[in-house]
Parts: structure tokens; C-alpha cells; sequence
């Protein structure tokens, strides 16, 4: 039975059903966040419950919904039952809530949480394929839920392909906005209202409708993107047999080895396919391409391919040409970051990414962002993250194109059946 004090929009109700996964996503002001801290403090009330309130990063209390849990205490009348403390929430029954960031935990430290009732999940668009695979299979007692909230950010996010898009029959998913909100505040609706005058119309949308987006909110790359995506550029994109195919290579071990595969057309740039990794040999990534059944036709790497090994004495550019690779270009010197990210903003209108081979390069490009000004608020240089890679690689491309020669094909006609109208 729910709290005498505890109403709820009618759409989460079944807040109070079992099911092994809830997920409520939606825009701002649709009472999700507000509606699960209470049920949960009024369930924990009823019986003794060890619930875990997380997150992806938090660093400190003030990271997580800790003031929120408080707000609700007072507001249910239930000061007399839970001790708040500055670590945890503590029920005369002995109800338990506890509060941890995810990204902090391995396999084996998070294993304490393995007597968990309920998880709250909050701001789940920001946790990794990492952490979800690390929470799942250890919230394991009989009876044991995970509840998400978001405020979807992208929809390649984990939580959104894992859970929303398919979820599996132990998943209940509800979309929730403030319209379904029967409780929504009039200064919010205020708010709601000036934010509809004078944003974007995508903005308003991902804002207060909950809708994800395509590309993230202030990627470097973020006009050129939904432009690929609106004009339909990133898509199949066959291989020309006309057309040599190009390696564009940044290079890496611990950071990820990145290599586009492009065939420059008459009007046109195709990235065909597109590897990255970490932690292996050259001769496995020259082995992986080796297994395409192309015409290759130069191998173009960054300033550092002329930089010898020290195990082996040899260069990338080296030991390139050792394993077969006959025609391989090195940068004379590094590039500038600045001077590459606008080549390749000069290229976009011409390019085309294979969707399905490419989707990593894809993210990165979508996901490619600045550090941003602790005080000031202002953009510097791009962050150096695992989206970095991707983006630097498609850099390269831009920066190697006018070198790219296709030889007799440079200037042949299009197949006679036009993939870029397809």
C-alpha cells in the first residue's frame, strides 16, 4: 500500500508491480525522478528493504538523490522513521539506502551489493556498456529490480538500445512528459513555455519532450553531422572496383589504432569501412585488411609512422612495407588540430560513411567534443577521449585527400547504377 501523502501520475502506477527492469525516460517536468524516490522510501517503510541509489560518476553526495530522498521524507511525514546521515538513509525497520557511483566499481568490489532489493539507476543515458554489464548480473537476490530514469541524451546511448529500443519481456519501459504529469508545477510550465519561443525547435523537443538526439550537444562535427544524416550520406556504400581503396591510419596501442578505408570518387569522398582497436600487432590489423577481397591503393599515416620502435628499431612506415604494403606515405611533420578539423568541415558536403561498417567512426564523429572552461564556460581544444581516435582518423582523410591518387579510375564515371541516388 503507498503512503497516504504519495500520489503518483497515473502512467507510473505500475511503479508498484514487480518487474525485474523499469525504465522511464522523458523530458523535464515529468515527475519520474520525484515519483520513484517516494515509492521507494514508502515500500522501504512497509518492509525491510536494502535499496542502492546510483549513478555513473558520483563523486559526492551532492552527485546523487540523496537531497532529493530527504525532500520526499519530509514531504511523506516519515522524519520519525528514517535517520538521514551523510552516507546513508537508515529505516527503523531496518531499511537500508546506500549510494555509489558505478564507474568507480570492478566485478569483484561491487560484489557487496549483491543483497540489493531495488537499485535506482538515476540519470542512466550517461552509464557505459561497461557498467551495466558490471550491475546486471550482480543484483542477483530472488525478487531483486533495477529502476532507470533518464532524460534521454542520444539514441545510441547503452540504456536506450539495451532497454528501450529492445526491450526483453522482463523490461517494463514508459515514456513520461510533462503533459502526463498532472502534478506539474505552473513556473515550470512558465518555463516550458519561454523555452519554446526562443529555442530550436530540436532543442525544445530533447529538452521537454524527451526526445534523443542524433548527434551530441556541442560536437565539433555537430552541424556537418546532422547534415550526413538529413541528406542521407551516411548509408551502404559499396565498393567501387574502379576505385582503389585508400588506409588512412592513426595510430595507436594503449590509445585505440584507428583506420579508415576510403575511395575518393570524381565529386565525392567514401569511407567504406572503418577498424578500431587496441592492443595488437601491426601484422594483425595488416591481416584484418588483408581479408577484404579490394584493390588497394596507398597506405597514408600520421607524422609518427617514421618513428621507430624501440624493441624493434623500426618504423610503422617500415615495417608497413616488410608485410606487402608497397605504396606508404608518411606525414613530414605533425598536423595541426585546428588546421585538420576545418579541412575536414570543407569536406563534409562530399562525403559519404557506409552506416553499417562504419557506425564506430560514426560515433565518434557525433560524440567529438572540446574541453570546456572550468570558470570561464569557454571552448578550448578537443578532448582527447575514446571518441577522439575516430574523429582524429577522418582528420587524416581530409588532410591526405588531395594525395589520394586513383590512377586511370580518377576519372571515371559513376557504376551505371547510381548507389548515391539509391
Amino acid at each position: 500500500m503507498s503512503a497516504p501523502l504519495l500520489r503518483l501520475p497515473a502512467k507510473l502506477q505500475p511503479l508498484w508491480q514487480p518487474r525485474r527492469y523499469k525504465v522511464m525516460h522523458g523530458g523535464r517536468g515529468g515527475g519520474k525522478s520525484w515519483s520513484v524516490s517516494g515509492v521507494l522510501l514508502a515500500m522501504a517503510a512497509q518492509r525491510p528493504l536494502r535499496v542502492l541509489c546510483t549513478r555513473e560518476v558520483q563523486k559526492s553526495l551532492r552527485d546523487s538523490v540523496h537531497r532529493l530522498l530527504c525532500d520526499q521524507i519530509a514531504r511523506l511525514q516519515l522524519s520519525g522513521f528514517y535517520t538521514v546521515t551523510d552516507s546513508e538513509i537508515r529505516g527503523r525497520n531496518g531499511s537500508l539506502f546506500l549510494f555509489s557511483g558505478l564507474l568507480e566499481h570492478t566485478i569483484d568490489s561491487i560484489k557487496s551489493f549483491e543483497g540489493v532489493d531495488f537499485v535506482w539507476v538515476e540519470e542512466a543515458h550517461s552509464v557505459s556498456k561497461r557498467s551495466f554489464d558490471v550491475l546486471t548480473p550482480t543484483i542477483r537476490k530472488e525478487g531483486s529490480e533495477i529502476w532507470m530514469t533518464l532524460n534521454p541524451d542520444m539514441e545510441t546511448d547503452e540504456v536506450w538500445q539495451r532497454f528501450v529500443l529492445t526491450p526483453s519481456p522482463d523490461v517494463w519501459v514508459c515514456e513520461i512528459n510533462w503533459p502526463d504529469n498532472p502534478f506539474f508545477p505552473r513556473v515550470l510550465n512558465e518555463e516550458r513555455l519561454r523555452a519554446k519561443r526562443t529555442m530550436s525547435a530540436e532543442d525544445y523537443a530533447h529538452i521537454w519532450e524527451g526526445k534523443p538526439r542524433r548527434v551530441a550537444e556541442g560536437a565539433i562535427y555537430r552541424h556537418e553531422m546532422e547534415a550526413l544524416y538529413l541528406e542521407e550520406r551516411a548509408r551502404e556504400v559499396p565498393y567501387d572496383p574502379l576505385l582503389p581503396v585508400h588506409t588512412v591510419w592513426d595510430l595507436g596501442w594503449n590509445d585505440a589504432m584507428s583506420i579508415c578505408m576510403v575511395q575518393r570518387g570524381p565529386q565525392d569522398v567514401r569511407v567504406i569501412d572503418y577498424i578500431e582497436d587496441s592492443h595488437h600487432t601491426l601484422d594483425w590489423y595488416v591481416a584484418e585488411l588483408e581479408k577484404r577481397p579490394w584493390r588497394w591503393g596507398a597506405d597514408f599515416l600520421p607524422h609518427d609512422g617514421r618513428a621507430r620502435n624501440f624493441q624493434t628499431g623500426k618504423s610503422t612506415e617500415q615495417l608497413l612495407r616488410e608485410m606487402g604494403r608497397a605504396n606508404v606515405q608518411t606525414q613530414a611533420q605533425a598536423s595541426g588540430v585546428e588546421e585538420g578539423i576545418r579541412a575536414l568541415r570543407m569536406m563534409f558536403p562530399r562525403l559519404y560513411i557506409d552506416r553499417t561498417r562504419c557506425a564506430r567512426l560514426l560515433e565518434c564523429l557525433k560524440r567529438y567534443q572540446r574541453r570546456i572552461h572550468s570558470v570561464t564556460h569557454e571552448p578550448m581544444e578537443p578532448l582527447h577521449d575514446e571518441y577522439s581516435h575516430g574523429a582524429d582518423c577522418a582528420r587524416y582523410v581530409a588532410e591526405w585527400l588531395p594525395a589520394m591518387s586513383n590512377g586511370r579510375a580518377e576519372y571515371a564515371p559513376p557504376p551505371a547504377a547510381d548507389w548515391r541516388m539509391v
